[in-house]
């Protein structure tokens, strides 16, 4: 990989330079001035106003207008519609003309039956239509990435450079992709690192207005959020985020609830599913084929948005809603695909990657790189004995063993307190515990 690397030196700093770049169309959300720019009505934005006093009490003007992520005149301006109508109260004056706000009582009660019907107190929402076309604006397929950027996510693997034939079509089609092969072997590595392969940022909201409903979208676990930009902050609608391109990830633990908009009746708040946060990025369902739900069910919920990239959710209020599907989703699977799926669904999956075993020639590169990762000393003649007892003829190889190995070697070497080394004994020692319940030690 490193000579192949050292080929494409400038091409990759040419890529490194244009995705430095944001395009020149680059979707930005301007900032609302007034109500009507929000998209909101206004009985949207009092609702929030006194949920969120009621949840924290007096609070100053710019206090709220930070809270609800809109500019502080606009919410200047609705303060002084509910204090004529005696749902608010000044307690005190504050700095630059602005007031301490607290609610009257029946301000209260109107709080309180307000967080009956849903209790989300936060950013004020972003109207669906305007999440649609910042979808559309910055669709994943928008971005194609070439052979110097994937060069550069996957410069810290050994494997098969063949892969790029089929993994750089595969990501600029924006579609989809079966990574398959032995467990160990970077399937789920391979997956994260197509994530850094789309290196523009996008903007998200923190949550969606859908047919009357609030339905929270940014997500902490799933969104890594860009550093601020202060010049940047003035310019663009705080509603929205800007995040990296997301990389959502599940494995076996995935439910079908998941793949649809949850309705938590305690809090009383809807939050999006799985694959709308993955929007406009990366959806890697790993270990497919081994949910706790059968994967003929998960697969046949796949069809749809595979076909027509568009999915349909149900809100709540029973109400039906049709939602982008754009994003590479890629099924990992240590399964043969022709054993969970049949060719109808393989046909909306146009790219089918098999993961391979690598061979002794990269067993070896990798042992090294890891041993240079973990400050030991490597030492060919210990890792060729290695192979010659506990691999010929014995076990294939897999990608995942040398950093496992080394692993035992270090927690060794900290329990007697001794440098880390490769020596036959660590590395007999080593296999002895990782191989024993695998047959053939």
């Amino acid at each position: 990989m490193s000579s192949i690397l050292d080929q494409y030196q400038v091409a990759m700093d040419n890529a490194a330079a244009r995705q430095a770049q944001p395009p020149v169309n680059r979707f930005v959300p301007a900032v609302p001035k007034t109500l009507s720019e929000t998209g909101l009505v206004q009985v949207v934005v009092e609702e929030l106003i006194l949920k969120i006093m009621l949840a924290k009490g007096a609070m100053t003007g710019r206090e709220l207008a930070t809270d609800l992520c809109l500019h502080f005149s606009l919410v200047e301006s609705i303060l002084a519609d509910l204090k004529s109508r005696l749902l608010v109260m000044h307690k005190n004056s504050s700095n630059m003309g602005d007031f301490l706000y607290i609610l009257s009582e029946v301000g209260q009660e109107k709080a309180i039956m307000a967080r009956e019907i849903s209790a989300y107190a936060g950013a004020a929402p972003v109207p669906f239509q305007d999440y649609l076309a910042s979808v559309s604006a910055q669709a994943i397929r928008h971005e194609k990435p070439d052979y110097a950027v994937l060069a550069e996510a996957f410069k810290d693997l050994i494997f098969d450079e063949t892969l790029f034939d089929t993994i750089g079509p595969a990501i600029n089609s924006g579609r989809g992709l079966f990574l398959y092969g032995e467990p160990g072997n970077g399937k789920t590595t391979i997956a994260e690192k197509l994530a850094l392969c789309f290196n523009h940022d996008i903007f998200i909201p923190k949550a969606l207005f859908v047919e009357g409903q609030i339905l929270q979208l940014f997500d902490p676990q799933n969104h890594d959020p860009v550093p601020g930009d202060n010049a940047l902050i003035a310019k663009y609608d705080q509603r929205w985020i800007e995040i990296k391109r997301p990389a959502v990830m599940v494995g076996g633990e995935l439910m079908m609830d998941a793949l649809e908009i949850k309705y938590n009746p305690v809090l009383r708040v809807s939050e999006a599913p799985l694959q709308m946060k993955a929007n406009g990025g990366v959806f890697l369902i790993d270990d497919f084929g081994r949910q706790r739900i059968s994967h003929i069910d998960l697969l046949n919920r796949w069809i749809v948005p595979l076909e027509k990239r568009v999915d349909f959710l149900v809100l709540p209020n029973g109400q039906k809603i049709e939602v982008p599907f754009d994003e590479l989703i890629i099924f990992s699977t240590n399964l043969d695909p022709r054993s969970l799926v049949d060719d109808a669904f393989l046909r909306r999956i146009p790219y089918k990657i098999h993961v391979k075993d690598p061979d002794e020639t990269q067993f070896k590169q990798i042992f090294q790189m890891l041993c240079h990762k973990y400050q030991i000393a490597y030492d060919e003649a210990q890792v060729d004995r290695l192979i010659e007892k506990h691999y010929r003829g014995k076990r294939p190889f897999r990608g995942c063993q040398p950093r496992d190995l080394l692993e035992q070697v270090l927690n060794a070497a900290s329990y007697q307190k001794t440098p880390p080394v490769l020596t036959e004994a660590m590395l007999d020692m080593a296999c002895r515990n990782y191989f024993a319940a695998m047959g053939n030690e």
